[in-house]
Order: C-alpha cells, then structure tokens, then sequence
C-alpha cells in the first residue's frame, strides 16, 4: 500500500492513499489502485524480495520511500509510505491564485475550474480542496505583491498560478510584445520563487487563448508568444508546468469554450480543471526543483508595471 506520510511517523491509519503507482517486486510491476492505494503483485518469487515505488510515477513533488526488502510469501500489506516537502503547509490544500479567469468570470456556478478541480482530486486523492485567491481585472504586478502574504494566511500545499492575461492592458505588453520590458515574465518569476519561498508547490499556468470570433489573429498571437515566456519560467524556476494554451487548441473551435471574448463558459472551464488535474497528477516537476538553494546568490527581482486594468474597480477574493 503506498500512502501519504504526512506526519512522518509511517502510520497509515487515515492517511491519503495514492493511486496509479507503479510498485515492483521480484520483476514483477503493479499499479496501486484508486482508493485503497494497494498494488497486487501477482507472480512474485518465493523467498526474499526487494519492494520499490518506481519514483517517476508518483505525483510531481513527492518523494518514494527507500526500498525494502521482504519475504515471500508475504503475511500481509507492506506499507510504503511517500511524503513532501510543503513544511508545515496545509495537506491536499490547493490555492488558486490569479485574476477574474481564476474567479471563474463566465460560468454558470461563478467557479469557473475550481469545484470541478476539487471533485476531481476528492475523486483520486480521496481529499482535496481548492481556495479561491481570484482578484478581478488584476494584473501580474498585483499578483506578485500580494502573493508572500497570502501564501502566509492560506497556507497551500499547492499554488496554482494564472496570471498574464490582463496584461495585454499594459501598453508596454500589447504595443511592444511580451518579452521585456513587457513586465509579465519578471512578475510571474516573483511568484514561483515566493511561493517556493514558503514551501508550497508551485504549479505555474500558461495563459489560454482569447476567443478568435472576437479579437484579432494579433491577439492570440500575443497569447502564444507570451506562453513561450511562461514555459521558460517554469522550466528555470522549478515550477511544474499547467500548459492552458496547449489544452485548450487541443480541443477544436475555440469560440465554443467562451462565454465573451476573454472569459470561458462551462466547457472551457472543464478544459482548464482536467488541464490542472492531470499536471498535478501526471505533471513533471523540473530538475531545478529540486535545489532548495535555487535563489541564493540571485539579485532580488521588483514587481512592474500596473496593478489593474485601466477603470477596473477591484473586487477582493
């Protein structure tokens, strides 16, 4: 049975267990299953084995257990306990973090990803829940000087960062294009490093089209080469990657995923929710994740350019 430690004390009463992991033995390789977190492995040779989580099919962040080596026949579960480094963070607590998109703007229920997210982690993980730290027709310079003091009130295992899409708003972005002195990339950076900063796990979104049937192909253009920007960051940053853009073009006609010419309706919500499961699940976290120094020695980075949409009045989440 592989199951989340989070105590460290290796006791699997009540703990979350962790499906779709590939445990082996003797040669032998079973997948844990959706609920009970056990593996049956069928086959195994008699006498003493050696027993793995394979660490590449755990969920991006957790660590495997070192391997054991047992009996067989077995008189029983072998237990194997996997943890992750959130310190003293809030356990299966996933933070949604961004402007009115993250609100869910356009939906039917006004929670755009967010509900269908977390019944879909309640469903695998059998827990999860999912905050809303949302601003309307904020922009990434008020995302990343706000970010240290939420991250300290909510305290996430899990930061799921979307922010960028307001920032066509800024001259800077839309007359010059999204590379520097565009400050969307420079902002996003902040983001990661403090949501590291504070052991939470950041999860770092590419920003979805707009809805071609109401703005120019130059905007979507824009889109597009701002994500080539977004991906950098989370590739340099240690951030697993939440490739919005990519979902969202995979699914066909994009003027059926909005609800007007920014917002998606319902099923380009769906989009975003299983684009979020499955990196949370199946995401990679990148090697520069795993150096807890990564921002030694580094200048420290200024949130740029505006708070807000020009005559937007902000709604605090």
């Amino acid at each position: 049975m592989v199951f989340y430690d989070e105590s460290g004390a290796g006791n699997p009463a009540g703990a979350a267990r962790l499906p779709q992991v590939q445990v082996t033995a003797g040669g032998v390789s079973a997948a844990t299953a959706i609920g009970s977190g056990r593996a049956v492995l069928n086959g195994v040779p008699a006498g003493p084995q050696t027993v793995a989580v394979r660490a590449e099919t755990l969920p991006p962040f957790f660590t495997a257990p070192a391997p054991r080596t047992i009996q067989v026949p077995s008189g029983g579960d072998v237990f194997l306990p996997v943890t992750l480094p959130i310190g003293t963070n809030r356990p299966f607590t996933y933070m949604a973090f961004g402007d009115s998109i993250t609100v869910g703007d356009g939906s039917t229920d006004g929670s755009g990803y967010r509900d269908r997210l977390q019944g879909m982690l309640v469903a695998y993980f059998g827990r999860g829940t999912v905050v809303n730290q949302g601003v309307g027709g904020s922009m990434s310079r008020f995302g990343a000087r706000r970010l240290a003091g939420v991250l300290g009130d909510e305290k996430p295992a899990y930061t799921l960062i979307q922010y960028g899409t307001n920032d066509y708003s800024n001259p800077q972005c839309s007359v010059g294009g999204p590379a520097p002195p565009c400050p969307t990339t420079n902002n996003l950076r902040i983001m990661v490093r403090d949501v590291r900063a504070a052991q939470s796990l950041p999860f770092l979104a590419t920003i979805i089209p707009t809805d071609p049937d109401y703005n120019p192909p130059e905007r979507n253009q824009w889109v597009s080469d701002l994500d080539e920007g977004i991906r950098a960051v989370a590739r340099e940053e240690g951030a697993v990657l939440v490739d919005l853009e990519r979902a969202f073009l995979a699914a066909g006609d994009l003027s059926r995923l909005y609800t007007d010419s920014l917002h998606p309706n319902d099923a380009g919500y769906e989009v975003m929710a299983e684009a979020f499961f499955g990196a949370i699940v199946h995401g990679t976290a990148p090697v520069t994740a795993s150096f807890p120094s990564l921002d030694r020695g580094r200048a420290p980075l200024v949130p740029l350019g505006p708070d807000f949409v020009p005559g937007w009045r902000p709604e605090r989440p």
